[in-house]
């Protein structure tokens, strides 16, 4: 288990201190795959650096398997770091070592001997795909070939969690599904605990089962996956979930209250809501957005109406008779 407790880090600039990160506490179970998303500049890199070390927090404790990592002296460390490896964007090969020698490049750190990091670094080319590229330099390779190295060079030390830092960015989309894939089996096959950092929500829906939302350095909001992104609470959450404004032409907050209506069973999205709403109370609603998403295998819609406001309490009895709608008033910036 990872656990993250009240860990802030500052850093000292020319303008002044600048909090990266402020009073973050997390639990990550054993076998997990979680994620950690925010804008640019939310502190996302800098909590992933803190995790395995490679940025000291200025307070708290980031506790790895029992082991508080903050008390290891340097030896005891990088002897830690070990069962705490780590991908990159930009995959961070050694471009004058071939494949074989980039994944052996860490049993040699550890001192393994030859042959037996060889045998293992052949094995590990074969379980990401790539036995025929032993070989190959990374300047032949593509980038998703790339980074598929990079992960059998970070499970060259059998690790216990994988820490993926943008691992997919600098991919286009097939690439990020056929790399998410991989890593998914990954876990499955070798039950080790995944941490990943991004900014694309996408990622995050394909392959994590629980999320934080980092927003100014701070946990805005935490949990399964599908309950965040289903109905999120925090307004960074929001912004990542429910992207853009309201164009005041579609909505007159005026004269209209928004309504979100959040479906979480798939059954409820054959109900013509609207229509009903229409025919059996008289209530135009006003169809400002509608979508829906794939999170966990299973599939969720939401829909932003705006009620007129004489009709409101009405339509709230309507829709909240329905067990599987969230229904929530919203204000004017949705």
């Amino acid at each position: 288990m990872i656990e993250i407790k009240h860990l802030s880090k500052t850093f000292d600039t020319a303008a002044g201190q600048v909090a990266a990160l402020q009073d973050v506490s997390l639990s990550i179970n054993d076998g997990d795959i979680y994620g950690i998303i925010g804008m640019s500049g939310a502190g996302k890199s800098t909590l992933v650096r803190c995790i395995n070390m490679l940025e000291r927090p200025t307070e708290g404790q980031v506790i790895v398997n029992g082991q508080n990592l903050g008390t290891l002296t340097p030896a005891q460390l990088r002897a830690a770091r070990r069962d705490i490896t780590m991908i990159f964007q930009q995959f961070n090969l050694l471009m004058q070592r071939n494949c074989l020698q980039n994944v052996c490049f860490p049993m040699e750190l550890a001192g393994v001997k030859k042959a037996e990091a060889q045998k293992r670094a052949i094995e590990l080319l074969e379980l990401v795909g790539l036995p025929d590229k032993a070989k190959a330099y990374p300047a032949q390779l593509s980038g998703g070939q790339q980074q598929r190295v990079a992960i059998a060079r970070a499970l060259a030390t059998d690790p216990k969690v994988l820490l993926c830092d943008e691992a997919t960015s600098a991919l286009d989309p097939t690439t990020t599904h056929q790399i998410l894939s991989l890593i998914k089996e990954i876990n499955k096959k070798l039950g080790i605990t995944v941490v990943i950092i991004t900014h694309q929500m996408s990622v995050v829906k394909e392959i994590c089962s629980h999320v934080a939302i980092l927003d100014g350095g701070v946990v805005a909001e935490s949990g399964l996956v599908s309950t965040v992104f289903s109905a999120p609470k925090s307004a960074a959450a929001r912004r990542l979930v429910f992207p853009g404004a309201v164009d005041e032409k579609i909505s007159d907050p005026l004269q209209e209250q928004r309504v979100r209506l959040v479906f979480r069973d798939s059954k409820i999205t054959g109900v013509p809501l609207v229509a009903r709403l229409a025919s059996e109370h008289g209530i135009m609603a006003n169809v400002i957005s509608a979508s829906t998403q794939a999170i966990s295998e299973e599939v969720y819609g939401s829909m932003l109406l705006g009620i007129p406001k004489g009709q409101l309490t009405e339509a709230r009895e309507f829709l909240s008779a329905f067990p599987n709608i969230q229904y929530e008033e919203v204000g004017e910036h949705v």
